[in-house]
């Protein structure tokens, strides 16, 4: 009868001691205050493209949210903002940029120099800080090739209607041809037959 009983307890304190572990993650996954997620950190554009730098984060308190744009060209502040407080968006991106609540911005009409790495910061007030980075790769859109593609359409279709014409005027000379070899036929063997009259 005690056998059963101890097992008993043995299975509660593992319960117990798991239970408590769980606890201890959760009470430390907390702590750390801001999680951060970047579900796309690669996104190709073209030139005059929208594009949505798209973020998620959490965190217990109010946050700060940064986005700093870093390319060949230098460093660029983009916007900063405080959630439910203020925003402040540079003087260059004033007209092209929209930020969402949960820490993603919009970047609108975007150029070559918009290429390069996009560096987000989420700040809680108390002290803790994440991190993440998106990369863009802007690409222009070559009419050369839209040109050439162009140019070699209409230099088909001239060649084919070059073509139609010729096979055109080739069976019209074909018939008349037919027609002469007819009629020459028709008056020899018409001739042929007022001899064979004439010698009767």
């Amino acid at each position: 009868l005690m056998r059963p009983l101890q097992g008993s307890r043995g299975r509660s304190v593992v319960v117990g001691t798991v239970t408590l572990f769980l606890a201890a993650g959760w009470a430390l996954q907390t702590s750390s205050g801001v999680s951060l997620v970047v579900p796309q950190p690669n996104i190709n554009a073209t030139v005059a493209q929208n594009i949505l730098l798209s973020v998620e984060y959490s965190c217990r308190g109010v946050a700060t949210i940064e986005w700093k744009h870093v390319s060949s060209w230098g460093t660029t502040s983009i916007v900063e903002w405080r959630s439910g407080n203020y925003v402040n968006i540079s003087t260059v991106y004033k007209d092209r940029v929209t930020t969402f609540e949960n820490g993603s911005i919009q970047l609108r009409n975007v150029g070559m120099r918009d290429a390069g790495y996009y560096f987000v910061t989420v700040m809680e007030e108390h002290g803790t800080n994440a991190y993440g980075t998106i990369i863009v790769n802007v690409y222009e859109i070559i009419y050369e090739d839209l040109h050439f593609v162009a140019v070699l359409f209409t230099f088909l279709a001239a060649v084919s209607a070059i073509l139609i014409c010729f096979m055109w005027l080739c069976n019209k000379s074909l018939h008349l041809f037919q027609k002469k070899t007819t009629h020459k036929l028709t008056a020899s063997t018409t001739e042929e037959i007022e001899l064979e009259t004439i010698e009767c």
